[in-house]
């Protein structure tokens, strides 16, 4: 049998068929504001099931709007949709925070699959860039930083003259026009908030421990970051994945 889980970001929603073993079969990505079209998800799911997928599926939501709106279009297909914060997921991580509420889903999800590695940091580009913090196999918090893209949109939408731009990996030198003086202070610029906010967090840390980079702009900041660090993309449908198997 397969399964479908998803993940609800703030830009962007990700949808996964899993086999038994976990695998992604199929894979389908699309904007998040895309779920308030009328029947564009039905369409999406029309293509994904079938006979041997299970009619129970999982997502992590970090828009409870558009999670609403998702499990009111599955209505037509009969299948059970759940959020992973109405599970127990006291069985699966223990969590060391006042209130779970304000955790993102998409944090657990990645701490549930980085709990492998009893002490990680997990730097997740997505619309905020989150750092979160699992030791001794215990989500005991993280940090919150502006996101690249929102932060590059935000410039461009409050300014007159400053454009939108596509960062470039290297940055030689100070610029000598706008789009090169823009990348040089994005790449530079975050370039030292990751690695002061990495360096902060471990500062007393006398173990080892893993970093995982997960989103959009993981694989341009994994070569500025000074510790060895691993990219992963599918580190959240994988913790989404760990739950759907033990508490579904």
């Amino acid at each position: 049998m397969y399964y479908i889980v998803g993940d609800i970001g703030n830009t962007s929603t990700r949808i996964c068929v899993l086999n038994k073993n976990s695998q992604i079969i199929k894979s389908v990505i699309f904007d998040t504001k895309k779920i308030y079209t009328k029947g564009y998800t039905n369409k999406i799911f029309t293509k994904l099931l079938n006979e041997k997928i299970k009619k129970k599926i999982l997502f992590s939501s970090v828009v409870p709007l558009a999670f609403k709106k998702l499990k009111k279009n599955l209505k037509r297909f009969k299948l059970k949709v759940f959020e992973i914060k109405k599970l127990n997921l006291k069985k699966m991580i223990k969590i060391n925070i006042k209130n779970i509420n304000q955790l993102g889903s998409d944090r657990i999800a990645n701490s549930i699959e980085g709990k492998k590695f009893e002490n990680c940091l997990i730097i997740d580009f997505g619309t905020a860039t989150t750092f979160d913090i699992v030791k001794n196999s215990v989500y005991e918090g993280g940090v919150i930083a502006p996101g690249i893209k929102l932060s590059m949109k935000n410039l461009n939408q409050f300014t007159a003259l400053l454009p939108i731009f596509d960062l470039k990996k290297k940055q030689k030198s100070y610029g000598k026009n706008t789009k090169d003086a823009l990348n040089a202070g994005f790449i530079w610029g975050y370039e030292g908030l990751i690695n002061n906010i990495i360096n902060k967090i471990t500062l007393n840390w006398k173990m080892d421990y893993k970093i995982i980079l997960t989103g959009g702009y993981a694989n341009l900041f994994d070569k500025v970051i000074d510790k060895k660090t691993t990219v992963d993309q599918n580190i959240t449908i994988k913790g989404i994945s760990k739950v759907y198997r033990e508490l579904i």
